[in-house]
Protein backbone atom coordinates (compact mmCIF):
# COMPACT_ATOMS: atom_id res chain seq x y z
CA UNK A 1 0.00 0.00 0.00
CA UNK A 2 1.19 3.40 -0.86
CA UNK A 3 2.58 4.92 2.42
CA UNK A 4 0.44 8.19 1.90
CA UNK A 5 -2.48 6.66 2.37
CA UNK A 6 -1.53 4.35 4.53
CA UNK A 7 -1.25 6.95 6.71
CA UNK A 8 -4.21 8.18 5.79
CA UNK A 9 -5.85 4.96 6.63
CA UNK A 10 -4.59 4.77 10.05
CA UNK A 11 -5.44 8.37 10.87
CA UNK A 12 -9.37 8.29 9.18
CA UNK A 13 -9.68 4.50 10.99
CA UNK A 14 -9.33 5.77 14.20
CA UNK A 15 -10.85 8.34 13.94
CA UNK A 16 -13.83 6.63 12.50
CA UNK A 17 -14.07 4.52 16.16
CA UNK A 18 -16.05 7.18 18.02
CA UNK A 19 -19.53 6.57 15.91
CA UNK A 20 -21.67 3.77 17.39
CA UNK A 21 -23.94 3.18 14.33
CA UNK A 22 -21.43 0.81 12.78
CA UNK A 23 -21.12 -1.53 16.02
CA UNK A 24 -18.22 -3.82 16.16
CA UNK A 25 -17.67 -7.24 17.25
CA UNK A 26 -14.30 -6.43 19.18
CA UNK A 27 -11.96 -8.61 16.55
CA UNK A 28 -8.51 -6.66 19.18
CA UNK A 29 -8.72 -9.72 21.04
CA UNK A 30 -7.01 -11.49 18.14
CA UNK A 31 -4.75 -9.02 17.06
CA UNK A 32 -3.36 -7.67 20.56
CA UNK A 33 -2.21 -4.45 18.84
CA UNK A 34 0.38 -5.79 16.65
CA UNK A 35 -0.18 -7.03 12.90
CA UNK A 36 0.13 -10.07 11.27
CA UNK A 37 -1.71 -12.55 9.49
CA UNK A 38 -5.41 -12.19 10.41
CA UNK A 39 -5.10 -8.66 12.19
CA UNK A 40 -7.90 -6.52 11.10
CA UNK A 41 -8.29 -3.76 13.87
CA UNK A 42 -5.22 -1.71 12.86
CA UNK A 43 -6.88 -1.25 9.27
CA UNK A 44 -10.47 -0.22 10.48
CA UNK A 45 -12.12 -3.15 10.04
CA UNK A 46 -14.97 -3.54 11.96
CA UNK A 47 -17.95 -6.03 12.17
CA UNK A 48 -21.82 -5.34 12.34
CA UNK A 49 -24.81 -7.42 11.97
CA UNK A 50 -27.47 -7.81 9.15
CA UNK A 51 -31.37 -8.01 9.99
CA UNK A 52 -31.11 -11.83 9.77
CA UNK A 53 -28.19 -11.92 12.57
CA UNK A 54 -25.29 -12.43 9.89
CA UNK A 55 -21.73 -10.78 11.02
CA UNK A 56 -20.22 -9.05 8.01
CA UNK A 57 -17.05 -6.89 8.22
CA UNK A 58 -16.79 -2.97 7.22
CA UNK A 59 -14.10 -0.98 6.53
CA UNK A 60 -14.95 1.57 8.31
CA UNK A 61 -13.42 5.16 8.17
CA UNK A 62 -13.98 9.10 7.54
CA UNK A 63 -13.72 10.76 4.05
CA UNK A 64 -12.16 13.57 6.45
CA UNK A 65 -11.59 14.42 9.91
CA UNK A 66 -10.95 17.93 9.46
CA UNK A 67 -14.57 19.59 10.39
CA UNK A 68 -16.15 23.11 10.21
CA UNK A 69 -18.25 22.82 12.94
CA UNK A 70 -16.76 23.24 16.73
CA UNK A 71 -19.21 20.52 18.33
CA UNK A 72 -17.60 20.51 21.74
CA UNK A 73 -17.78 16.45 22.14
CA UNK A 74 -16.14 15.47 19.33
CA UNK A 75 -12.40 14.82 18.79
CA UNK A 76 -12.59 16.04 15.02
CA UNK A 77 -14.24 19.54 16.03
CA UNK A 78 -13.08 22.73 14.39
CA UNK A 79 -10.86 23.90 17.40
CA UNK A 80 -9.20 20.03 18.27
CA UNK A 81 -5.66 19.73 17.94
CA UNK A 82 -5.37 16.37 16.13
CA UNK A 83 -3.33 15.23 13.05
CA UNK A 84 -5.28 16.04 10.19
CA UNK A 85 -6.02 13.67 6.89
CA UNK A 86 -8.62 13.34 3.76
CA UNK A 87 -8.90 10.56 1.22
CA UNK A 88 -10.15 11.65 -2.22
CA UNK A 89 -12.89 9.49 -3.77
CA UNK A 90 -10.49 7.47 -5.86
CA UNK A 91 -8.55 6.10 -2.73
CA UNK A 92 -12.32 5.38 -0.93
CA UNK A 93 -12.98 3.17 -3.90
CA UNK A 94 -9.89 1.78 -4.66
CA UNK A 95 -9.15 0.58 -0.90
CA UNK A 96 -12.55 -0.57 -0.91
CA UNK A 97 -12.14 -2.92 -3.97
CA UNK A 98 -8.97 -3.90 -2.98
CA UNK A 99 -9.89 -5.25 0.47
CA UNK A 100 -12.94 -6.94 -0.50
CA UNK A 101 -11.05 -8.94 -3.25
CA UNK A 102 -8.83 -10.38 -0.62
CA UNK A 103 -11.71 -11.28 1.24
CA UNK A 104 -11.23 -8.50 3.82
CA UNK A 105 -14.70 -7.02 3.98
CA UNK A 106 -18.57 -7.24 2.70
CA UNK A 107 -18.70 -3.72 2.67
CA UNK A 108 -17.98 -0.19 3.25
CA UNK A 109 -19.19 2.40 6.35
CA UNK A 110 -18.63 5.80 5.01
CA UNK A 111 -18.75 9.40 7.30
CA UNK A 112 -16.77 12.71 7.47
CA UNK A 113 -16.21 15.89 9.05
CA UNK A 114 -17.50 18.64 7.06
CA UNK A 115 -15.38 19.98 4.93
CA UNK A 116 -16.23 23.47 2.52
CA UNK A 117 -19.79 22.60 3.12
CA UNK A 118 -22.37 20.30 3.93
CA UNK A 119 -23.57 20.13 0.15
CA UNK A 120 -19.61 19.19 -1.03
CA UNK A 121 -19.35 17.18 1.57
CA UNK A 122 -22.65 14.99 0.78
CA UNK A 123 -21.51 15.03 -2.55
CA UNK A 124 -17.82 13.81 -2.59
CA UNK A 125 -19.45 10.54 -0.02
CA UNK A 126 -22.36 10.12 -2.50
CA UNK A 127 -19.43 9.90 -5.57
CA UNK A 128 -17.83 7.20 -3.41
CA UNK A 129 -21.01 4.83 -3.57
CA UNK A 130 -21.49 5.83 -7.30
CA UNK A 131 -18.61 5.04 -8.49
CA UNK A 132 -18.59 1.57 -6.85
CA UNK A 133 -21.81 0.69 -8.10
CA UNK A 134 -21.56 2.26 -11.82
CA UNK A 135 -18.08 1.85 -12.30
CA UNK A 136 -17.07 -1.13 -10.56
CA UNK A 137 -20.30 -3.21 -10.34
CA UNK A 138 -19.80 -3.47 -6.95
CA UNK A 139 -22.82 -5.64 -5.01
CA UNK A 140 -21.21 -5.08 -1.25
CA UNK A 141 -22.86 -3.64 1.64
CA UNK A 142 -22.76 0.56 1.64
CA UNK A 143 -23.79 2.50 5.05
CA UNK A 144 -22.88 6.31 4.33
CA UNK A 145 -23.64 8.58 7.47
CA UNK A 146 -25.38 11.55 5.63
CA UNK A 147 -25.53 15.03 6.61
CA UNK A 148 -28.93 16.60 7.29
CA UNK A 149 -27.85 20.59 6.58
CA UNK A 150 -27.16 18.79 2.46
CA UNK A 151 -29.17 19.25 -0.21
CA UNK A 152 -32.61 17.04 -0.05
CA UNK A 153 -31.91 15.99 -3.61
CA UNK A 154 -27.83 14.67 -2.08
CA UNK A 155 -29.50 12.90 0.16
CA UNK A 156 -32.27 11.38 -1.92
CA UNK A 157 -29.64 10.34 -4.61
CA UNK A 158 -27.23 8.87 -1.75
CA UNK A 159 -30.49 6.35 -0.70
CA UNK A 160 -30.01 5.19 -4.22
CA UNK A 161 -26.80 3.64 -4.20
CA UNK A 162 -26.37 3.18 -0.19
CA UNK A 163 -27.70 -0.40 1.73
CA UNK A 164 -28.40 1.96 4.80
CA UNK A 165 -28.19 5.78 5.56
CA UNK A 166 -27.66 7.32 9.37
CA UNK A 167 -27.85 10.71 10.40
CA UNK A 168 -26.63 11.24 13.61
CA UNK A 169 -29.03 13.30 16.06
CA UNK A 170 -26.03 13.02 18.81
CA UNK A 171 -27.77 14.64 21.90
CA UNK A 172 -31.14 13.61 23.35
CA UNK A 173 -32.27 17.12 23.94
CA UNK A 174 -32.50 20.03 21.89
CA UNK A 175 -31.04 22.20 24.91
CA UNK A 176 -28.09 19.92 24.82
CA UNK A 177 -27.33 20.20 21.16
CA UNK A 178 -27.65 23.65 21.54
CA UNK A 179 -25.82 24.18 24.11
CA UNK A 180 -22.47 21.61 23.08
CA UNK A 181 -23.30 21.77 18.75
CA UNK A 182 -24.72 25.26 18.13
CA UNK A 183 -23.85 24.50 14.63
CA UNK A 184 -26.16 21.75 14.34
CA UNK A 185 -29.98 22.19 14.64
CA UNK A 186 -32.71 19.35 16.07
CA UNK A 187 -35.13 20.64 13.74
CA UNK A 188 -33.01 20.30 10.49
CA UNK A 189 -32.07 17.19 11.48
CA UNK A 190 -35.78 15.42 12.50
CA UNK A 191 -36.41 16.80 8.95
CA UNK A 192 -33.56 14.87 6.73
CA UNK A 193 -35.09 11.34 9.22
CA UNK A 194 -39.08 13.15 8.26
CA UNK A 195 -37.43 12.97 4.31
CA UNK A 196 -35.85 10.02 4.01
CA UNK A 197 -38.82 7.68 5.91
CA UNK A 198 -40.81 9.09 3.04
CA UNK A 199 -38.38 7.73 0.69
CA UNK A 200 -37.67 4.30 2.01
CA UNK A 201 -41.72 3.67 2.45
CA UNK A 202 -42.32 5.05 -1.17
CA UNK A 203 -39.52 2.75 -2.66
CA UNK A 204 -41.13 -0.01 -1.16
CA UNK A 205 -44.43 0.33 -2.40
CA UNK A 206 -42.94 0.98 -5.80
CA UNK A 207 -40.70 -2.09 -5.13
CA UNK A 208 -37.63 -0.33 -5.64
CA UNK A 209 -34.37 0.32 -3.73
CA UNK A 210 -34.11 3.24 -1.81
CA UNK A 211 -31.82 2.64 1.57
CA UNK A 212 -33.33 -0.84 2.16
CA UNK A 213 -31.75 -1.69 5.07
CA UNK A 214 -33.30 1.46 6.61
CA UNK A 215 -31.63 4.11 8.61
CA UNK A 216 -30.48 4.24 12.02
CA UNK A 217 -29.12 7.26 14.49
CA UNK A 218 -26.51 7.75 16.88
CA UNK A 219 -26.94 9.24 20.87
CA UNK A 220 -24.16 9.96 23.06
CA UNK A 221 -24.71 9.03 26.28
CA UNK A 222 -23.08 11.09 29.30
CA UNK A 223 -21.90 14.46 27.66
CA UNK A 224 -24.31 16.93 28.90
CA UNK A 225 -26.95 16.63 31.75
CA UNK A 226 -30.03 14.22 29.91
CA UNK A 227 -30.61 10.89 32.16
CA UNK A 228 -31.49 7.62 31.01
CA UNK A 229 -35.36 8.42 31.05
CA UNK A 230 -34.45 11.71 28.47
CA UNK A 231 -32.37 9.56 26.58
CA UNK A 232 -34.65 6.44 26.04
CA UNK A 233 -37.84 9.23 25.77
CA UNK A 234 -35.73 10.72 22.73
CA UNK A 235 -35.49 7.23 21.06
CA UNK A 236 -38.73 6.20 21.30
CA UNK A 237 -40.09 9.65 19.99
CA UNK A 238 -37.78 8.66 16.76
CA UNK A 239 -38.94 4.82 16.50
CA UNK A 240 -42.42 5.94 16.35
CA UNK A 241 -41.52 8.96 14.36
CA UNK A 242 -39.23 8.12 11.20
CA UNK A 243 -39.33 4.42 11.57
CA UNK A 244 -35.74 3.96 12.69
CA UNK A 245 -33.83 0.49 12.35
CA UNK A 246 -31.52 1.43 15.37
CA UNK A 247 -31.05 4.05 17.36
CA UNK A 248 -27.03 3.33 18.29
CA UNK A 249 -25.83 3.93 22.19
CA UNK A 250 -22.18 6.30 22.35
CA UNK A 251 -21.12 6.54 26.39
CA UNK A 252 -19.31 10.11 25.98
CA UNK A 253 -15.27 9.57 26.36
CA UNK A 254 -13.19 12.49 27.07
CA UNK A 255 -10.98 14.16 24.63
CA UNK A 256 -8.27 16.51 24.98
CA UNK A 257 -8.18 19.94 25.40
CA UNK A 258 -11.49 19.64 25.78
CA UNK A 259 -14.85 22.08 27.34
CA UNK A 260 -15.22 22.92 31.23
CA UNK A 261 -18.63 22.26 30.51
CA UNK A 262 -17.97 18.58 29.77
CA UNK A 263 -17.73 16.11 31.81
CA UNK A 264 -14.29 15.30 32.98
CA UNK A 265 -15.10 11.36 33.18
CA UNK A 266 -16.77 9.20 30.86
CA UNK A 267 -20.01 7.25 32.25
CA UNK A 268 -19.77 3.50 33.35
CA UNK A 269 -20.34 1.54 30.38
CA UNK A 270 -22.42 -0.68 32.30
CA UNK A 271 -24.84 2.74 31.64
CA UNK A 272 -24.24 2.03 27.80
CA UNK A 273 -25.48 -1.73 27.99
CA UNK A 274 -28.21 -0.76 29.97
CA UNK A 275 -29.78 1.68 27.59
CA UNK A 276 -29.25 -0.94 24.90
CA UNK A 277 -31.11 -3.49 26.73
CA UNK A 278 -34.05 -0.93 27.61
CA UNK A 279 -34.21 -0.18 23.71
CA UNK A 280 -34.55 -4.00 23.37
CA UNK A 281 -37.84 -3.55 25.99
CA UNK A 282 -38.56 -0.86 23.95
CA UNK A 283 -38.75 -2.07 20.53
CA UNK A 284 -39.70 -6.14 20.83
CA UNK A 285 -41.16 -6.71 24.86
CA UNK A 286 -43.91 -3.74 24.63
CA UNK A 287 -42.63 -1.62 27.52
CA UNK A 288 -43.11 1.86 27.75
CA UNK A 289 -40.44 4.35 28.68
CA UNK A 290 -42.35 5.30 31.95
CA UNK A 291 -42.28 1.65 32.89
CA UNK A 292 -38.40 1.32 32.39
CA UNK A 293 -36.95 4.36 33.58
CA UNK A 294 -39.59 7.12 35.25
CA UNK A 295 -38.82 4.86 38.59
CA UNK A 296 -35.24 5.05 38.56
CA UNK A 297 -33.27 7.13 40.68
CA UNK A 298 -33.27 10.63 39.50
CA UNK A 299 -34.71 8.93 36.12
CA UNK A 300 -31.56 6.54 35.59
CA UNK A 301 -31.25 2.88 35.44
CA UNK A 302 -30.42 0.35 37.36
CA UNK A 303 -26.59 -0.48 37.02
CA UNK A 304 -26.46 -3.17 38.86
CA UNK A 305 -29.33 -5.40 36.94
CA UNK A 306 -31.07 -5.12 33.83
CA UNK A 307 -34.46 -3.19 33.33
CA UNK A 308 -36.31 -6.04 32.72
CA UNK A 309 -35.62 -7.65 36.56
CA UNK A 310 -36.05 -4.09 38.30
CA UNK A 311 -39.19 -3.63 36.50
CA UNK A 312 -40.61 -7.15 37.92
CA UNK A 313 -38.94 -6.18 41.37
CA UNK A 314 -40.88 -2.90 41.48
CA UNK A 315 -44.32 -4.73 39.98
CA UNK A 316 -44.44 -8.11 42.00
CA UNK A 317 -48.14 -7.41 42.11
CA UNK A 318 -48.23 -8.77 38.83
CA UNK A 319 -46.86 -11.78 39.08
CA UNK A 320 -46.62 -15.08 39.16
CA UNK A 321 -48.01 -15.81 35.86
CA UNK A 322 -48.98 -19.15 34.85
CA UNK A 323 -46.96 -20.36 31.72
CA UNK A 324 -50.19 -22.75 30.71
CA UNK A 325 -52.38 -19.62 31.20
CA UNK A 326 -51.20 -16.46 30.69
CA UNK A 327 -51.24 -14.26 27.52
CA UNK A 328 -48.10 -13.66 25.34
CA UNK A 329 -47.40 -10.40 26.33
CA UNK A 330 -47.42 -11.05 30.07
CA UNK A 331 -44.86 -14.28 29.51
CA UNK A 332 -42.78 -11.19 27.61
CA UNK A 333 -42.26 -10.03 31.03
CA UNK A 334 -41.26 -12.63 33.13
CA UNK A 335 -37.32 -12.05 33.82
CA UNK A 336 -35.36 -14.48 31.95
CA UNK A 337 -37.95 -15.64 29.29
CA UNK A 338 -36.52 -14.24 26.13
CA UNK A 339 -39.51 -14.07 22.81
CA UNK A 340 -38.10 -17.34 21.57
CA UNK A 341 -38.32 -18.84 24.71
CA UNK A 342 -42.26 -17.04 25.02
CA UNK A 343 -42.88 -18.22 21.48
CA UNK A 344 -41.49 -21.93 22.38
CA UNK A 345 -43.52 -22.44 25.33
CA UNK A 346 -46.63 -20.74 23.84
CA UNK A 347 -46.23 -23.51 21.03
CA UNK A 348 -45.38 -26.44 23.50
CA UNK A 349 -48.93 -25.87 25.51
CA UNK A 350 -51.15 -26.66 23.20
CA UNK A 351 -50.17 -29.93 23.27
CA UNK A 352 -48.86 -30.56 26.89
CA UNK A 353 -49.06 -29.04 30.55
CA UNK A 354 -46.05 -27.31 30.90
CA UNK A 355 -43.61 -28.46 33.89
CA UNK A 356 -40.54 -27.57 34.94
CA UNK A 357 -38.50 -29.93 32.89
CA UNK A 358 -40.24 -28.94 30.14
CA UNK A 359 -39.43 -25.18 30.89
CA UNK A 360 -35.78 -25.97 31.55
CA UNK A 361 -35.65 -27.69 27.64
CA UNK A 362 -37.31 -24.31 26.43
CA UNK A 363 -35.54 -21.41 28.32
CA UNK A 364 -31.40 -21.14 28.90
CA UNK A 365 -32.41 -18.43 31.91
CA UNK A 366 -34.98 -20.28 34.01
CA UNK A 367 -32.99 -19.36 37.38
CA UNK A 368 -34.59 -16.13 37.46
CA UNK A 369 -37.64 -16.64 35.79
CA UNK A 370 -38.89 -19.15 38.81
CA UNK A 371 -39.90 -16.74 41.10
CA UNK A 372 -41.69 -14.67 38.47
CA UNK A 373 -43.72 -17.98 37.53
CA UNK A 374 -46.13 -20.90 37.98
CA UNK A 375 -45.97 -24.31 36.13
CA UNK A 376 -47.98 -27.77 36.29
CA UNK A 377 -45.70 -28.72 39.26
CA UNK A 378 -44.08 -25.22 40.10
CA UNK A 379 -45.90 -22.65 42.11
CA UNK A 380 -43.09 -19.85 43.73
CA UNK A 381 -45.43 -19.55 46.79
CA UNK A 382 -44.20 -17.04 49.34
CA UNK A 383 -40.80 -17.00 47.68
CA UNK A 384 -42.28 -13.36 45.57
CA UNK A 385 -42.34 -11.58 48.86
CA UNK A 386 -38.86 -12.04 50.47
CA UNK A 387 -37.20 -8.86 50.96
CA UNK A 388 -33.68 -10.18 49.63
CA UNK A 389 -35.15 -11.75 46.56
CA UNK A 390 -32.87 -9.50 44.73
CA UNK A 391 -29.62 -10.26 46.09
CA UNK A 392 -30.75 -14.10 45.27
CA UNK A 393 -31.34 -13.51 42.00
CA UNK A 394 -28.06 -11.09 41.04
CA UNK A 395 -24.86 -13.02 41.45
CA UNK A 396 -22.46 -11.01 43.28
CA UNK A 397 -19.92 -9.35 40.63
CA UNK A 398 -16.72 -11.53 39.81
CA UNK A 399 -13.72 -10.13 40.66
CA UNK A 400 -11.69 -9.10 37.69
CA UNK A 401 -7.97 -10.33 36.85
CA UNK A 402 -4.90 -8.30 37.37
CA UNK A 403 -3.51 -10.29 34.42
Amino acid sequence: MDPKVNRKLRILADAAKYDASCASSGASKRSSGKEGIGSTTPIGICHSYTPDGRCVSLLKILLTNACLYDCAYCINRRSSNVERARFSVREVVDLTLAFYKRNYIEGLFLSSGIIRSPDYTMEQMLLVAKTLRQEHLYRGYIHLKTIPEASPWLIEQAGLWADRLSINLELPTESGLARYAPEKKAPTIRSAMGQMKERIAEAKEERRSFSPAGQSTQLIVGADEANDHDVLRTSAGLYRSYDLRRVYYSAFSPIPDASSALPARAPPLQRENRLYQADWLLRHYGFEVDEIAAGGEAGMLDLEIDPKLAWALKNRHRFPVDVNLAEREALLRVPGLGKRAVDRIVLARRHMRLRLADLRRLSGALRRALPFLVAADHHPGRSLDRLDLRSRLVPPPTQLALF
